[in-house]
């Protein structure tokens, strides 16, 4: 049974490992063979375009003594020293590549050859005529007996200007210089193509390895970075452009794990602090009763106590877990839509004990209906108005409103006209255990959790919470509610 995963392709393994794992290789390679492609090209081109040139040059110097040779037919048919001059044209030059030429009658006899081209090239050799009086006659390439290749051409012409007679011109030329040249032209092309590309990767890698120094460099300042050092940040202002925005992006992503670092240290410092009390209460009353013989009485005391000592262990770690099951994306919610004016009311109702023996009186107002879940929404308000009470001295008033201001949002507020909170407590009056001034609440066994629990059920309601306050004046804490839910974990049930 094979091993191999299903990304690994066969393809990747016959390929070093480093072009694979690195973008330097990648990027090598993917120069290398881009530059390898317009090396090849080119230099096909190039080769394309001087053999073209060469048969271009052969063709039309066979064309004009092909026409030479016509021109003196016709017009001096009857000069054979003319013809002789012209047949042995720098045939036997050194000089120049070999030249002959044969004429024959039409019964395909010999009537006047360059000197030496019956031993070199035979008549049948030659390609077939096609019509008179063509005006380059047809050619082809054919290497003889001696190895040379010959440039060959043949054509129908008339003798005179009557036209009765016509001869067989057959023209050879020696074109082995142009192709050892050719040759030669291919190795040097060869060579000089196998440079360039050894050159391509070579530049290729180079300018590879200096347009990656930037992410070195984000490599080994991320490094420095620690669970001590998380205020360090990589900067944005001296990376390529390509680079600013993931160094921007890291940059936020650790001034978001810097401020949860914080929180979460915070945080365990405020519950340690706030299972400190409770516990030590416990441990103190019960040393205190086992110091010595107590009477039934005095024993049922120490349990009450500790009873009401452990029901605020139980509300708090209830609080806790609510917080950390409200902070889980995945938590969903079914909403119902209802009127909130009711529900105020029924908060109002379970409150007015409390609010008759403090001497604070309750308002509801405003109509309205919303769409949420019900107990979370009570659980809101409840807080709210637990908190309202704390700080809202006897005579004092507390109002519970409903109102929409526009068709997007639902508007629930709970106004006191309390104490008040100093501006500077205002940016942390929603974070976990923070409590602006234990002096003034009458609960001081509260644990700090209330606002920070209205704000987790907004979120999961994809609300708002705002608090707005002023010293001596009183405080108002305003919960917006959408009126479609737009949040991933919210169902409609």
């Amino acid at each position: 049974m094979s091993s191999k995963t299903p990304s690994e392709s066969p393809a990747r393994h016959r390929w070093p490992a480093w072009l694979w794992s690195s973008i330097t290789g990648r990027l090598t390679l993917s120069y290398t063979l881009s530059a390898s492609a317009m090396v090849v090209i080119c230099a096909a081109l190039l080769y394309g375009i001087l053999v073209r040139n060469l048969d271009r040059l052969t063709a039309d110097f066979l064309a004009a003594e092909m026409h030479d040779l016509q021109r003196i037919l016709q017009d001096r048919p009857n000069d054979r020293a003319v013809l002789e001059t012209e047949v042995n044209y720098d045939g036997v030059d050194d000089q120049f590549p070999a030249y002959y030429a044969r004429i024959l009658d039409e019964a395909g006899r010999t009537l006047i050859e360059s000197r030496g081209m019956g031993e070199v090239i035979a008549s049948s050799r030659f390609p077939a005529a096609g019509k008179v009086d063509d005006s380059r006659g047809l050619n082809k390439k054919q290497r003889v007996d001696n190895g040379k290749l010959y440039e060959l051409s043949t054509m129908w012409v008339t003798v005179g200007k009557s036209g009765g007679q016509r001869r067989l011109v057959q023209l050879a030329l020696d074109v082995s210089r142009e192709e050892a040249m050719l040759a030669d032209f291919r190795r040097k092309l060869i060579v000089v193509s196998l440079a360039g590309i050894c050159v391509s990767a070579g530049v290729g890698f180079t300018v590879a390895r200096w347009g990656m120094r930037p992410l070195s460099e984000i490599r080994r300042a991320t490094q420095r970075i620690g669970p001590t050092q998380l205020y360090q940040r990589i900067g944005s202002g001296r990376w390529p452009q390509e680079l600013t925005t993931l160094a921007t992006s890291f940059d936020e992503m650790l001034g978001r794990l810097e401020d949860s670092f914080t929180q979460l240290s915070q945080f365990s410092a405020d519950l340690a602090h706030e299972l400190r009390t409770p516990i030590n209460n416990l441990m103190g009353e019960a040393e205190v009763a086992l110091s010595r013989a107590r009477t039934p009485e005095e024993y049922r005391h120490v349990i009450e106590s500790n009873l009401e000592e452990m029901g605020r262990l139980s509300r708090l770690i209830d609080s806790l877990l609510f917080l950390a099951r409200a902070e889980n994306p995945e938590t969903k919610i079914g909403l119902k839509h209802f009127d909130a004016r009711k529900a105020l009311d029924a908060v109002r109702e379970f409150h007015s004990a409390v609010a008759q023996e403090q001497g604070v009186e309750i308002v509801c107002r405003g109509t309205g209906d919303v769409s949420a879940d019900p107990a979370l929404f009570r659980q809101a308000v409840s807080n709210l108005l637990s908190n309202a009470l704390q700080y809202t001295p006897r005579g004092g008033r507390v109002t519970m409103s409903v109102a929409q201001p526009d068709h997007q949002w639902v508007e629930v507020a709970v106004s006191d006209t309390g104490s008040g909170i100093e501006p500077k407590h205002l940016p942390r009056i929603f974070d976990r255990f923070y409590r602006a001034d234990e002096s003034r609440s009458r609960y001081a066994h509260g644990s700090g959790l209330g606002l920070a629990i209205v704000k987790s059920i907004m979120s999961l309601h994809g609300g708002e919470a705002a608090i707005d306050s002023a010293v001596g004046k009183g405080t108002t804490v305003r919960l917006r509610f959408p009126t479609v839910g737009a949040s991933a974990n919210i169902t409609e049930s």
